[in-house]
Parts: structure tokens; C-alpha cells; sequence
């Protein structure tokens, strides 16, 4: 059995979900079951994981997108980095560190300003931006407190991966879709940014194996 927390929004967030529902048109759960909750709100975490009880959290939340994260950088360390430490302390709170396992999404942009190439485990970290910032607070966080309370606790550091559910708003998904509009004739050009950047892309299929 899933469980999921989702943000409260005036419309449904669910889009890239909806076909894990019972019926996803009347948005009815069966084995997945989602909770109102926030990452910036510890008194929620601490309220589902009590009543939830899991035997694994997956910390999948995050203010994602490394451009943005510079306009927002206050709210990327909110949710990034302190709301790992929420999640962790609410396990905590909950008298639960001996029977959850728990994984962090961590990220390739800790590497930022590489020190080597290709990167591997020990090499050094260098974010270039306040969500890598925030990354590497919560892969920090995550460490102490397996070392503190020998909670089973684990990063997973993961390069670009795409899949169908990718967000429009990504650079794979903003070239795929302007292609198309300037082949149908709704766009004449766009814009990227750094194209001498070199990155190294994956399925998310693989990742999550």
C-alpha cells in the first residue's frame, strides 16, 4: 500500500498521477492514498507518519528546478533542505527510527562546478546554485542521522532522468514541445540558455530500479 503526500491547491495537482487512481476521473484511491501536507510543515509530517506508520519513506519532494531556485531561493532551502530534517525529525518524533527505512532523492547537482569527470561517490561536492545549496543540506542531514541514530538512511544521488511524466517547464520537454509548435506553425523560435552545457541523462524506469 501507497501513501502520498500532496499540496493543497484551489485545482487538481494530480495530473502526471491521476492514472495510479482507482477511477481517475472521480479521483477514488484503492491502494494509493494521499494526505494534504506540506514539506515547509512539520506538525503535518509528524501527523501522517504517525498515522500512516511506514515501513519505507521516500523523500521525492522538492522545489526541483535549478534556474528557479535563484527566484526562489528562500522557499527552495525551506522545502530542499530543511524539510528533509522535518521528515527525518518526525520519524524521530514518532518513535519509528528502528522500522523505517528511509530514502533521500538527492541529486548530481551537488557535483555543480565538477571536480572530475565522470563524477563518482567520493567526488568532492561544488553546488552552483540555492537548489544544489539546499541538496546537499539534506544529503548532509540524511548522513548525520543514520551516523546519530543509526537509522537506515540512504541518498541516492541521480543524474537527468526523463520519462513521459517530465514537466513541460524542463529543457527536454520545452524542446520537444517548441519543435513541435514551430513545425505546426504556432511558434517561430525559442530560447535556451547555456548550450555548451554537457549533462548525462537517464530513463527514470532505470533510476527507480
Amino acid at each position: 500500500q501507497v501513501h502520498g503526500v500532496v499540496r493543497r491547491s484551489s485545482s487538481f495537482n494530480t495530473g502526471r498521477i491521476e492514472h495510479l487512481y482507482k477511477n481517475p476521473q472521480a479521483h477514488i484511491e484503492g491502494n494509493m492514498k494521499l494526505h494534504y501536507g506540506d514539506l515547509t510543515d512539520s506538525t503535518c509530517l509528524v501527523k501522517i507518519i504517525n498515522e500512516v506508520k511506514p515501513s519505507e519513506i521516500y523523500n521525492l519532494g522538492a522545489q526541483s528546478h535549478v534556474k528557479i531556485s535563484f527566484d526562489l531561493a528562500e522557499y527552495t532551502a525551506d522545502v530542499d533542505g530543511v524539510g528533509t530534517l522535518r521528515l527525518l525529525d518526525a520519524i524521530k518524533t514518532c518513535g519509528l527510527i528502528n522500522c523505517v527505512k528511509f530514502y533521500q532523492a538527492s541529486t548530481s547537482e551537488l557535483f555543480g562546478k565538477v571536480q572530475e569527470i565522470p563524477q563518482k561517490e567520493t567526488t568532492p561536492f561544488y553546488p552552483r546554485s540555492p537548489y544544489g545549496a539546499a541538496k546537499l543540506y539534506a544529503y548532509w542531514i540524511v548522513v548525520n542521522f543514520r551516523e546519530a541514530y543509526n537509522l537506515f538512511a540512504v541518498n541516492g544521488i541521480l543524474f537527468n532522468h526523463e520519462s513521459p511524466r517530465r514537466g513541460a517547464n524542463f529543457v527536454t520537454r520545452k524542446i520537444s514541445r517548441s519543435v513541435a509548435k514551430i513545425h505546426l506553425g504556432q511558434l517561430d523560435c525559442f530560447s535556451l540558455g547555456n548550450l555548451d552545457a554537457k549533462r548525462d541523462w537517464g530513463h527514470a524506469r532505470d533510476y527507480v530500479e
